[in-house]
């Protein structure tokens, strides 16, 4: 183990050896390298003392993928999937202990255009420090990598070519808000060959589903749903075209229509199967609207019992037409949905989560560097309602304290409160504008307790979903 002789800060899990070099990942003042006893071909090094460094980019990256393919992103196997999202490029090595003893495929690399956009990251810097993050705990189990939340055609074949293999096709903008618009107004949104075409297709016909019994189409019912997704569906099929295109060897597709005001009905689903299926795009997941609020950072409100007849139904649909998995979104700290979830799919689900590895390394920061969180804390709620405005939250910062009249003790009880995660949740993008190098710093000098942490709380969700045993 030369390496570990050489003065630097080695993991001492990430030691390879790969041909006949040894390598590691390792901590020094500006950050984090990757560390070599002698050159690999393809990966540009640069000499310090009797060893090599490279930098961590996607140079790098795609060049080691080479020698450890296990590092490379790849499709869904069969079974749950849980997708890990990750704010900060900082938390992979605490989601990789998660996942100890843990049966479900992670998505390692996740995030939205619009987290790139809020917290300057971009779709490489997501995917090497998903990568990199592996490759600290010798983790080779495999992952897959999810461009979440697509809304365009660049933005998809842009992650492609970077070898992203999940693709999160959000097509809300397409969505027709039919529920606000009279009979007379809907018929101005669809095409009369198309509306001819559709009736014949879908009305008269009793479609059968295993476990759910029998649906079939009213006419005022089929034009209203046909109005509400038929554009949508439309950019679903432009965008799985041309991913086609990029990534003839595969890759896995999510339609995501769980950004609307009412819940999906199982009629909405069935016609979603239908003309996914006429339209030659297979999907590897969905994610409808679940009724109930599916608010971030807190625990679901609505009737548990309804949330149950709603997946029964969309399981039943989806394993019909696919058999593919139902995705749950806004999935993270919902513990009471957990065992239903898992139980109504038959372990055939995807379950995303975004923010909450943000907010554990939040709490981790209210003990390790009190007057930073507080600094934090005070700036989210002067920015809470501007920054809430595209989020699904109920949170009202006049009824959270102070943070200055709160002593250090206090502060990680924060964390307790259901209007002060909200409200430390949704304003990510202007606290690490103003605080983010100081966030990251502190948490690289308290990595394993937010490593820790962070194996803690996500080992308690996959626990819940039953895909983890007490150990």
């Amino acid at each position: 183990m030369r390496l570990k002789n050489e003065g630097f800060c080695v993991y001492p899990s990430s030691i390879k050896q790969v041909d006949n070099a040894e390598i590691a990942l390792a901590r020094v003042a500006t950050g984090k390298v990757l560390v070599l006893s002698m050159p690999l071909s393809g990966i540009r090094v640069e000499p310090l003392g009797s060893i090599f460094i490279a930098r961590l980019n996607y140079e790098t990256a795609v060049n080691l993928m080479r020698f450890i393919p296990e590092l490379r992103p790849r499709v869904l196997p069969d079974g749950p999937s849980f997708g890990f999202g990750d704010r900060l490029g900082l938390a992979t090595p605490g989601h990789v202990r998660a996942l100890k003893e843990a049966k479900v495929f992670p998505v390692l690399a996740q995030q939205s255009m619009r987290e790139n956009a809020r917290t300057g990251r971009t779709y490489v810097q997501v995917l090497i420090d998903a990568l990199f993050g592996a490759l600290q705990e010798s983790y080779t189990g495999g992952f897959a990598a999810d461009a979440d939340h697509l809304k365009s055609l660049d933005q998809a074949k842009e992650a492609a070519k970077l070898g992203y293999t999940f693709f999160t096709c959000d097509p809300s903008d397409f969505l027709v808000p039919v529920e606000k618009l009279s009979p007379q107004e809907s018929k101005q949104y669809i095409q009369k060959s198309v509306w001819d075409k559709l009736k014949k297709e879908y009305i008269g016909p009793r479609f059968v589903i295993p476990g759910l019994g029998e649906l079939s189409f009213g006419e005022e019912e089929l034009l209203r749903i046909a109005i509400k997704y038929w554009r949508a569906l439309g950019f679903a099929e432009e965008m799985y075209k041309a991913l086609t295109k990029e990534l003839p060897e595969g890759f896995d597709f999510e339609l995501s229509v769980d950004e609307t005001a009412q819940p999906t009905t199982a009629k909405e689903h069935l016609f979603l199967a239908l003309e996914l299926c006429r339209r030659g795009i297979k999907i590897t997941s969905l994610a409808p609207r679940f009724p109930g609020a599916m608010e971030k950072a807190v625990d679901y409100r609505g009737d548990l019992e309804e949330f149950r007849r709603a997946v029964r139904a969309h399981a039943a649909i989806a394993q019909k037409f696919g058999p593919y998995r139902l995705s749950l979104h806004s999935g993270s700290d919902k513990w009471s949905l957990y065992p239903i979830f898992a139980k109504e799919t038959q372990g055939v689900w995807h379950v995303k989560t975004a923010g909450t590895s943000y907010l554990v390394a939040l709490r981790v920061l209210a003990r390790v560097s009190p007057a930073l969180f507080r600094e934090v804390f005070l700036l989210a709620c002067e920015c809470f309602p501007l920054d809430c405005q595209s989020y699904h939250v109920s949170a009202d910062p006049r009824s959270l304290p102070k943070p200055f009249e709160l002593n250090d003790a206090a502060l990680p009880k924060l964390f307790e409160d259901p209007a002060a995660r909200q409200v430390l949740h949704v304003t990510f993008g202007s606290v690490l504008q103003k605080f983010g190098d100081d966030i990251k710093r502190e948490l690289l000098i308290y990595e394993e307790n937010y490593y820790q942490a962070l194996a803690e709380h996500f080992g308690r969700h996959l626990k819940a979903l039953g895909v983890k045993k007490d150990v």
